[in-house]
Protein backbone atom coordinates (compact mmCIF):
# COMPACT_ATOMS: atom_id res chain seq x y z
CA UNK A 1 0.00 0.00 0.00
CA UNK A 2 1.26 3.37 -1.01
CA UNK A 3 2.09 5.80 1.73
CA UNK A 4 0.44 9.20 1.61
CA UNK A 5 2.23 12.34 2.61
CA UNK A 6 0.53 14.92 4.83
CA UNK A 7 1.85 18.45 5.13
CA UNK A 8 0.41 18.94 8.59
CA UNK A 9 0.93 15.67 10.44
CA UNK A 10 2.05 12.12 9.89
CA UNK A 11 0.09 9.15 11.05
CA UNK A 12 1.92 6.34 12.71
CA UNK A 13 0.98 2.78 12.69
CA UNK A 14 -0.45 3.33 16.23
CA UNK A 15 -4.04 4.36 15.95
CA UNK A 16 -4.98 7.68 17.49
CA UNK A 17 -1.40 9.10 17.81
CA UNK A 18 -0.41 12.06 15.70
CA UNK A 19 3.09 13.59 15.47
CA UNK A 20 4.13 17.09 14.38
CA UNK A 21 5.62 17.61 11.03
CA UNK A 22 9.36 17.10 10.93
CA UNK A 23 9.46 14.79 13.93
CA UNK A 24 11.00 11.39 13.44
CA UNK A 25 8.57 8.60 13.76
CA UNK A 26 9.29 6.25 16.62
CA UNK A 27 10.09 2.68 16.03
CA UNK A 28 8.67 -0.28 17.74
CA UNK A 29 10.81 -2.68 19.74
CA UNK A 30 10.74 -6.21 18.46
CA UNK A 31 10.58 -7.69 21.96
CA UNK A 32 7.79 -5.80 23.68
CA UNK A 33 6.62 -3.49 20.90
CA UNK A 34 7.31 -0.49 23.07
CA UNK A 35 7.75 2.73 21.21
CA UNK A 36 11.31 3.99 21.45
CA UNK A 37 12.23 7.48 20.31
CA UNK A 38 15.57 8.36 18.78
CA UNK A 39 18.05 9.92 21.19
CA UNK A 40 18.23 13.09 19.09
CA UNK A 41 14.51 13.63 19.10
CA UNK A 42 12.41 14.75 22.02
CA UNK A 43 9.37 12.73 22.82
CA UNK A 44 6.36 14.30 21.08
CA UNK A 45 3.59 15.73 23.06
CA UNK A 46 0.27 14.08 22.41
CA UNK A 47 -2.51 16.20 20.89
CA UNK A 48 -6.19 15.72 20.52
CA UNK A 49 -8.03 15.12 17.19
CA UNK A 50 -8.69 18.83 16.83
CA UNK A 51 -4.96 19.67 17.25
CA UNK A 52 -4.91 20.93 20.83
CA UNK A 53 -2.29 19.59 23.29
CA UNK A 54 -3.64 16.77 25.37
CA UNK A 55 -3.25 16.71 29.21
CA UNK A 56 -0.20 14.88 30.51
CA UNK A 57 -1.15 11.41 31.63
CA UNK A 58 0.28 9.99 34.87
CA UNK A 59 3.78 8.63 34.26
CA UNK A 60 3.93 4.95 33.64
CA UNK A 61 5.93 2.75 35.94
CA UNK A 62 8.24 1.54 33.22
CA UNK A 63 11.58 -0.02 33.79
CA UNK A 64 14.69 0.87 31.84
CA UNK A 65 16.93 -1.97 30.99
CA UNK A 66 20.51 -1.16 31.97
CA UNK A 67 23.64 -2.66 33.34
CA UNK A 68 22.33 -1.95 36.86
CA UNK A 69 19.23 -4.01 36.38
CA UNK A 70 17.90 -5.38 39.68
CA UNK A 71 18.66 -8.89 40.59
CA UNK A 72 16.24 -11.54 41.65
CA UNK A 73 14.28 -10.57 44.79
CA UNK A 74 15.36 -6.91 44.56
CA UNK A 75 13.07 -3.99 43.98
CA UNK A 76 13.61 -2.48 40.48
CA UNK A 77 14.56 1.17 40.23
CA UNK A 78 11.63 3.30 38.93
CA UNK A 79 11.99 6.17 36.49
CA UNK A 80 10.66 9.71 36.95
CA UNK A 81 9.50 11.80 39.91
CA UNK A 82 7.29 9.14 41.38
CA UNK A 83 10.18 6.78 40.85
CA UNK A 84 12.42 8.95 42.99
CA UNK A 85 9.83 8.90 45.73
CA UNK A 86 9.50 5.16 45.44
CA UNK A 87 13.28 4.82 45.55
CA UNK A 88 13.40 6.84 48.80
CA UNK A 89 10.68 4.67 50.26
CA UNK A 90 12.58 1.62 49.12
CA UNK A 91 15.71 2.77 50.93
CA UNK A 92 13.73 3.43 54.09
CA UNK A 93 12.11 0.03 53.84
CA UNK A 94 15.51 -1.61 53.39
CA UNK A 95 16.88 0.25 56.44
CA UNK A 96 13.91 -0.76 58.56
CA UNK A 97 14.21 -4.33 57.38
CA UNK A 98 17.92 -4.39 58.19
CA UNK A 99 17.29 -2.87 61.65
CA UNK A 100 14.57 -5.40 62.37
CA UNK A 101 16.87 -8.22 61.29
CA UNK A 102 19.64 -6.96 63.60
CA UNK A 103 17.24 -6.66 66.54
CA UNK A 104 15.97 -10.16 65.87
CA UNK A 105 19.53 -11.48 65.80
CA UNK A 106 20.53 -9.82 69.09
CA UNK A 107 19.27 -11.40 72.34
CA UNK A 108 16.78 -9.21 74.14
CA UNK A 109 18.13 -7.65 77.32
CA UNK A 110 15.96 -8.30 80.30
CA UNK A 111 14.90 -5.11 82.00
CA UNK A 112 16.07 -5.15 85.58
CA UNK A 113 13.12 -4.69 87.87
CA UNK A 114 13.09 -1.39 89.76
CA UNK A 115 14.43 -1.83 93.26
CA UNK A 116 11.66 -1.17 95.77
CA UNK A 117 12.22 2.13 97.53
CA UNK A 118 15.03 3.12 95.17
CA UNK A 119 13.94 6.74 95.05
CA UNK A 120 13.71 6.91 98.82
CA UNK A 121 17.21 5.46 99.14
CA UNK A 122 18.59 8.12 96.81
CA UNK A 123 16.80 10.82 98.77
CA UNK A 124 18.12 9.39 102.02
CA UNK A 125 21.67 9.32 100.70
CA UNK A 126 21.39 12.95 99.62
CA UNK A 127 20.06 13.94 103.03
CA UNK A 128 22.89 12.08 104.75
CA UNK A 129 25.40 13.82 102.52
CA UNK A 130 23.97 17.24 103.37
CA UNK A 131 23.90 16.41 107.07
CA UNK A 132 27.46 15.12 106.96
CA UNK A 133 28.68 18.22 105.17
CA UNK A 134 26.85 20.45 107.65
CA UNK A 135 28.36 18.54 110.56
CA UNK A 136 31.86 18.95 109.15
CA UNK A 137 31.31 22.69 108.73
CA UNK A 138 29.95 23.04 112.27
CA UNK A 139 32.89 21.09 113.71
CA UNK A 140 35.33 23.26 111.78
CA UNK A 141 33.61 26.39 113.09
CA UNK A 142 33.65 25.13 116.69
CA UNK A 143 37.29 24.18 116.40
CA UNK A 144 38.11 27.69 115.20
CA UNK A 145 36.15 29.30 118.04
CA UNK A 146 37.84 27.14 120.67
CA UNK A 147 41.24 27.90 119.16
CA UNK A 148 40.58 31.62 119.47
CA UNK A 149 39.46 31.16 123.09
CA UNK A 150 42.59 29.23 124.03
CA UNK A 151 45.15 31.09 121.93
CA UNK A 152 43.48 34.48 121.72
CA UNK A 153 44.39 37.68 123.56
CA UNK A 154 42.03 37.15 126.53
CA UNK A 155 43.39 35.06 129.44
CA UNK A 156 40.02 35.39 131.18
CA UNK A 157 38.18 33.79 128.26
CA UNK A 158 40.84 31.05 128.06
CA UNK A 159 40.61 30.22 131.76
CA UNK A 160 36.80 30.21 131.67
CA UNK A 161 36.78 27.85 128.69
CA UNK A 162 39.33 25.46 130.23
CA UNK A 163 37.54 25.29 133.57
CA UNK A 164 34.16 24.83 131.90
CA UNK A 165 35.24 21.79 129.89
CA UNK A 166 37.46 20.32 132.60
CA UNK A 167 34.53 20.23 135.00
CA UNK A 168 32.79 17.71 132.77
CA UNK A 169 33.49 14.01 132.52
CA UNK A 170 32.77 13.76 128.81
CA UNK A 171 34.45 16.73 127.06
CA UNK A 172 37.33 17.57 129.38
CA UNK A 173 39.72 16.45 126.63
CA UNK A 174 38.92 19.55 124.53
CA UNK A 175 41.39 21.64 126.54
CA UNK A 176 44.12 19.12 125.69
CA UNK A 177 43.70 19.88 121.98
CA UNK A 178 45.12 23.38 122.39
CA UNK A 179 47.08 23.52 125.64
CA UNK A 180 49.86 21.53 127.27
CA UNK A 181 49.29 19.70 130.57
CA UNK A 182 51.44 22.31 132.32
CA UNK A 183 49.29 25.17 130.99
CA UNK A 184 46.10 23.40 132.06
CA UNK A 185 47.50 22.72 135.53
CA UNK A 186 48.40 26.38 135.95
CA UNK A 187 44.85 27.43 135.04
CA UNK A 188 43.31 24.91 137.42
CA UNK A 189 45.51 26.01 140.29
CA UNK A 190 42.80 28.46 141.34
CA UNK A 191 40.03 25.85 141.24
CA UNK A 192 38.37 24.70 144.49
CA UNK A 193 40.84 22.79 146.63
CA UNK A 194 40.15 20.49 149.55
CA UNK A 195 40.52 22.45 152.76
CA UNK A 196 39.14 22.57 156.27
CA UNK A 197 35.85 24.47 156.51
CA UNK A 198 34.35 25.72 159.75
CA UNK A 199 31.24 23.75 160.68
CA UNK A 200 27.71 25.10 160.80
CA UNK A 201 26.93 27.60 163.57
CA UNK A 202 23.52 26.41 164.75
CA UNK A 203 23.02 29.52 166.90
CA UNK A 204 22.37 31.55 163.76
CA UNK A 205 19.07 29.82 163.11
CA UNK A 206 15.78 31.37 164.17
CA UNK A 207 14.03 29.03 166.55
CA UNK A 208 10.51 30.28 165.80
CA UNK A 209 9.16 31.69 162.56
CA UNK A 210 7.42 35.05 163.12
CA UNK A 211 3.71 35.01 162.36
CA UNK A 212 2.09 37.71 160.19
CA UNK A 213 0.72 40.63 162.18
CA UNK A 214 -2.96 40.47 163.12
CA UNK A 215 -5.50 42.06 160.82
CA UNK A 216 -3.73 41.04 157.61
CA UNK A 217 -5.65 38.69 155.37
CA UNK A 218 -4.46 36.22 152.74
CA UNK A 219 -0.92 34.96 152.05
CA UNK A 220 1.75 37.31 153.36
CA UNK A 221 5.36 37.69 152.25
CA UNK A 222 7.97 36.19 154.51
CA UNK A 223 11.02 38.01 155.86
CA UNK A 224 12.71 37.65 152.44
CA UNK A 225 9.70 38.89 150.49
CA UNK A 226 8.44 35.59 149.06
CA UNK A 227 4.79 34.54 149.25
CA UNK A 228 3.31 31.05 149.35
CA UNK A 229 0.35 31.86 147.11
CA UNK A 230 -1.35 28.45 147.13
CA UNK A 231 -0.46 27.53 150.71
CA UNK A 232 1.28 24.24 149.83
CA UNK A 233 4.48 25.24 151.61
CA UNK A 234 6.46 25.44 148.33
CA UNK A 235 7.50 28.58 146.43
CA UNK A 236 9.05 28.33 142.97
CA UNK A 237 11.04 31.39 141.85
CA UNK A 238 12.76 31.93 138.50
CA UNK A 239 16.28 33.36 138.64
CA UNK A 240 18.17 34.98 135.78
CA UNK A 241 21.68 36.19 135.06
CA UNK A 242 23.72 37.29 132.07
CA UNK A 243 24.66 33.73 131.14
CA UNK A 244 22.02 31.61 132.82
CA UNK A 245 18.44 31.02 133.82
CA UNK A 246 17.45 28.88 136.76
CA UNK A 247 14.79 27.95 139.32
CA UNK A 248 14.80 28.16 143.09
CA UNK A 249 12.35 25.99 145.04
CA UNK A 250 11.81 27.24 148.60
CA UNK A 251 10.58 24.50 150.97
CA UNK A 252 9.17 26.21 154.04
CA UNK A 253 9.06 23.03 156.14
CA UNK A 254 12.61 21.52 156.29
CA UNK A 255 11.31 18.20 157.63
CA UNK A 256 9.88 17.47 154.18
CA UNK A 257 13.36 17.27 152.58
CA UNK A 258 14.99 13.83 152.56
CA UNK A 259 17.62 12.01 150.53
CA UNK A 260 16.33 9.81 147.76
CA UNK A 261 18.43 6.70 147.21
CA UNK A 262 18.23 2.95 146.73
CA UNK A 263 20.83 1.32 149.02
CA UNK A 264 20.14 -2.18 147.68
CA UNK A 265 21.02 -1.02 144.16
CA UNK A 266 24.29 0.75 144.92
CA UNK A 267 26.77 -0.37 142.28
CA UNK A 268 24.00 -1.99 140.24
CA UNK A 269 21.86 0.76 138.76
CA UNK A 270 20.87 4.40 139.18
CA UNK A 271 17.54 6.21 138.88
CA UNK A 272 16.37 9.47 137.36
CA UNK A 273 15.03 12.27 139.55
CA UNK A 274 11.53 11.49 138.32
CA UNK A 275 11.91 7.84 139.32
CA UNK A 276 13.13 8.80 142.80
CA UNK A 277 10.15 11.15 143.21
CA UNK A 278 7.69 8.47 142.15
CA UNK A 279 9.33 5.73 144.23
CA UNK A 280 9.01 7.86 147.38
CA UNK A 281 5.60 9.38 146.58
CA UNK A 282 7.20 12.82 146.74
CA UNK A 283 6.07 16.07 145.10
CA UNK A 284 9.43 17.48 143.99
CA UNK A 285 13.10 16.65 143.76
CA UNK A 286 16.54 17.62 142.46
CA UNK A 287 19.62 15.56 141.66
CA UNK A 288 22.03 14.94 144.52
CA UNK A 289 25.67 13.96 144.96
CA UNK A 290 28.35 12.87 142.51
CA UNK A 291 29.01 9.38 141.19
CA UNK A 292 31.57 7.35 139.31
CA UNK A 293 31.24 8.36 135.67
CA UNK A 294 34.19 7.16 133.56
CA UNK A 295 34.17 8.93 130.22
CA UNK A 296 30.70 10.26 130.84
CA UNK A 297 29.28 6.75 130.35
CA UNK A 298 28.55 5.72 133.94
CA UNK A 299 25.20 4.20 134.88
CA UNK A 300 24.75 6.38 137.96
CA UNK A 301 24.87 3.52 140.43
CA UNK A 302 28.01 4.21 142.49
CA UNK A 303 28.20 7.38 144.63
CA UNK A 304 31.67 8.90 144.98
CA UNK A 305 31.12 9.77 148.66
CA UNK A 306 29.32 8.05 151.47
CA UNK A 307 25.57 8.64 151.67
CA UNK A 308 23.21 8.83 154.64
CA UNK A 309 19.53 7.96 154.51
CA UNK A 310 17.24 7.55 157.51
CA UNK A 311 20.26 7.84 159.81
CA UNK A 312 21.99 4.89 158.14
CA UNK A 313 25.37 5.29 156.44
CA UNK A 314 26.06 3.56 153.12
CA UNK A 315 29.27 3.32 151.06
CA UNK A 316 31.20 4.54 154.09
CA UNK A 317 34.51 3.62 152.49
CA UNK A 318 34.13 6.50 150.06
CA UNK A 319 34.46 9.14 152.78
CA UNK A 320 32.92 12.63 152.82
CA UNK A 321 35.06 14.27 150.15
CA UNK A 322 35.53 18.02 150.33
CA UNK A 323 31.90 19.02 149.79
CA UNK A 324 29.63 16.90 151.94
CA UNK A 325 26.26 18.28 153.07
CA UNK A 326 23.92 16.67 155.61
CA UNK A 327 20.66 17.31 157.51
CA UNK A 328 20.60 16.49 161.21
CA UNK A 329 17.73 15.28 163.40
CA UNK A 330 16.63 18.90 164.02
CA UNK A 331 16.46 19.58 160.27
CA UNK A 332 19.53 21.83 160.22
CA UNK A 333 21.67 21.70 157.09
CA UNK A 334 25.36 21.14 157.92
CA UNK A 335 28.45 21.84 155.83
CA UNK A 336 32.14 21.64 156.68
CA UNK A 337 32.51 17.88 157.17
CA UNK A 338 36.11 16.85 157.56
CA UNK A 339 35.73 13.13 158.27
CA UNK A 340 33.22 10.34 158.53
CA UNK A 341 33.19 10.84 162.32
CA UNK A 342 31.51 14.23 161.81
CA UNK A 343 28.55 12.44 160.26
CA UNK A 344 28.00 10.51 163.46
CA UNK A 345 28.90 13.37 165.80
CA UNK A 346 26.37 15.73 164.23
CA UNK A 347 23.69 13.07 164.10
CA UNK A 348 23.20 13.38 160.34
CA UNK A 349 20.02 11.72 159.05
CA UNK A 350 20.18 12.54 155.33
CA UNK A 351 23.22 13.53 153.29
CA UNK A 352 25.57 13.13 150.32
CA UNK A 353 28.58 14.90 148.87
CA UNK A 354 29.97 16.71 145.87
CA UNK A 355 31.13 20.29 146.50
CA UNK A 356 32.47 22.80 146.70
CA UNK A 357 30.86 24.42 149.73
CA UNK A 358 29.51 27.79 148.63
CA UNK A 359 28.26 29.61 151.74
CA UNK A 360 29.30 29.04 155.35
CA UNK A 361 27.42 30.71 158.21
CA UNK A 362 26.06 33.48 156.00
CA UNK A 363 29.27 34.28 154.10
CA UNK A 364 30.28 33.27 150.59
CA UNK A 365 33.62 31.61 150.21
CA UNK A 366 36.59 33.33 148.59
CA UNK A 367 36.04 33.79 144.82
CA UNK A 368 39.53 32.44 144.14
CA UNK A 369 38.56 29.20 145.81
CA UNK A 370 35.30 29.17 143.85
CA UNK A 371 36.98 29.84 140.49
CA UNK A 372 35.16 27.81 137.85
CA UNK A 373 33.71 27.77 134.37
CA UNK A 374 30.16 28.18 133.10
CA UNK A 375 28.05 25.07 133.45
CA UNK A 376 24.63 23.82 134.58
CA UNK A 377 24.50 23.79 138.37
CA UNK A 378 22.56 22.20 141.23
CA UNK A 379 22.83 23.37 144.84
CA UNK A 380 21.12 23.08 148.21
CA UNK A 381 21.04 25.68 150.97
CA UNK A 382 19.10 26.73 154.08
CA UNK A 383 17.80 30.02 155.41
CA UNK A 384 17.87 31.16 159.04
CA UNK A 385 14.22 30.09 159.43
CA UNK A 386 15.31 26.57 158.37
CA UNK A 387 13.47 26.80 155.04
CA UNK A 388 15.36 24.68 152.50
CA UNK A 389 16.57 26.17 149.20
CA UNK A 390 16.79 23.84 146.19
CA UNK A 391 18.39 25.42 143.11
CA UNK A 392 19.00 24.35 139.52
CA UNK A 393 20.71 26.42 136.80
CA UNK A 394 20.40 25.62 133.10
CA UNK A 395 23.45 25.74 130.83
CA UNK A 396 25.33 24.46 127.76
CA UNK A 397 22.83 26.12 125.46
CA UNK A 398 23.42 28.93 122.93
CA UNK A 399 21.56 31.55 125.00
CA UNK A 400 22.38 30.19 128.46
CA UNK A 401 25.87 28.82 128.96
CA UNK A 402 25.47 28.31 132.69
CA UNK A 403 26.75 29.77 135.97
CA UNK A 404 30.00 29.82 137.90
CA UNK A 405 30.29 28.69 141.50
CA UNK A 406 30.49 32.34 142.49
CA UNK A 407 27.20 33.00 140.67
CA UNK A 408 25.53 30.19 142.60
CA UNK A 409 26.89 31.44 145.94
CA UNK A 410 25.53 34.92 145.20
CA UNK A 411 22.11 33.52 144.29
CA UNK A 412 22.01 31.57 147.54
CA UNK A 413 22.91 34.65 149.56
CA UNK A 414 20.21 36.67 147.78
CA UNK A 415 17.65 34.12 149.00
CA UNK A 416 18.93 34.36 152.58
CA UNK A 417 21.05 31.19 152.75
CA UNK A 418 23.14 30.70 155.89
CA UNK A 419 24.81 27.62 154.46
CA UNK A 420 24.90 26.21 150.94
CA UNK A 421 26.74 23.52 149.02
CA UNK A 422 27.13 22.79 145.34
CA UNK A 423 25.84 19.40 144.18
CA UNK A 424 26.50 17.41 141.02
CA UNK A 425 25.78 19.59 137.99
CA UNK A 426 26.30 19.47 134.24
CA UNK A 427 24.22 16.85 132.49
CA UNK A 428 22.90 15.60 135.85
CA UNK A 429 21.19 18.91 136.75
CA UNK A 430 17.43 18.33 136.91
CA UNK A 431 14.42 19.51 138.97
CA UNK A 432 11.09 17.67 139.03
CA UNK A 433 8.08 19.64 140.24
CA UNK A 434 4.32 19.36 139.73
CA UNK A 435 4.60 16.31 137.52
CA UNK A 436 7.29 17.53 135.11
CA UNK A 437 10.89 18.61 134.75
CA UNK A 438 11.17 22.36 135.29
CA UNK A 439 14.52 22.85 133.57
CA UNK A 440 15.99 21.68 130.27
CA UNK A 441 18.51 18.87 130.42
CA UNK A 442 22.06 19.51 129.19
CA UNK A 443 22.60 15.82 128.46
CA UNK A 444 22.80 14.76 124.82
CA UNK A 445 21.83 11.19 125.74
CA UNK A 446 18.69 12.02 127.70
CA UNK A 447 17.92 12.26 131.40
CA UNK A 448 20.75 10.60 133.28
CA UNK A 449 20.34 8.05 136.08
CA UNK A 450 21.93 9.07 139.38
CA UNK A 451 22.55 7.40 142.77
CA UNK A 452 21.05 10.12 145.02
CA UNK A 453 18.60 13.01 145.01
CA UNK A 454 17.06 15.45 147.45
CA UNK A 455 13.29 14.97 147.58
CA UNK A 456 10.37 17.00 148.91
CA UNK A 457 7.78 14.78 150.56
CA UNK A 458 4.09 15.52 150.76
CA UNK A 459 2.92 17.59 153.73
CA UNK A 460 2.46 15.61 156.94
CA UNK A 461 4.28 12.49 155.76
CA UNK A 462 6.96 12.74 158.46
CA UNK A 463 4.33 13.38 161.16
CA UNK A 464 2.25 10.41 160.00
CA UNK A 465 5.34 8.19 160.03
Amino acid sequence: MEEKENTGTRASSEEGLKFPEGAAAPRASDEDRTLVFPESAAAPKPVTEDGRPAADPLPRQELRESEDAPGEGEIPTPVGVRGALLADERLKAEALAQEAAEEAAEPEEEESPEVPGGKWKKLLLRCLFVLGLTLVMVCALLYGVMYVLCKGPSPTARDLFVRSVRETSAIGFLADLYLTPEEIAAIEAGAPQEETVTGTDTSLFIQETPEPSSGEEGPQPDAWGYVDEDGDGLILVEVKGESYIGYMLIVLDPSRVVLGCSPENIGIRGYTVQEFVEMNDAVAGINGGGFADPGGQGNGSMPDTLIVHGGNVYASGSGVGYGFVGIDDEYILHVGFNSTEDVYNWNIQEGCGYGPILVVNGEARDPEILASGLNPRTAIGQRADKAMLLLVIEGRQPNRLGATYTDVAEIMLSFGALNACNLDGGSSTMMWYEGRYINNSASVIGIRPIPTSFLVLKEGVKDDG
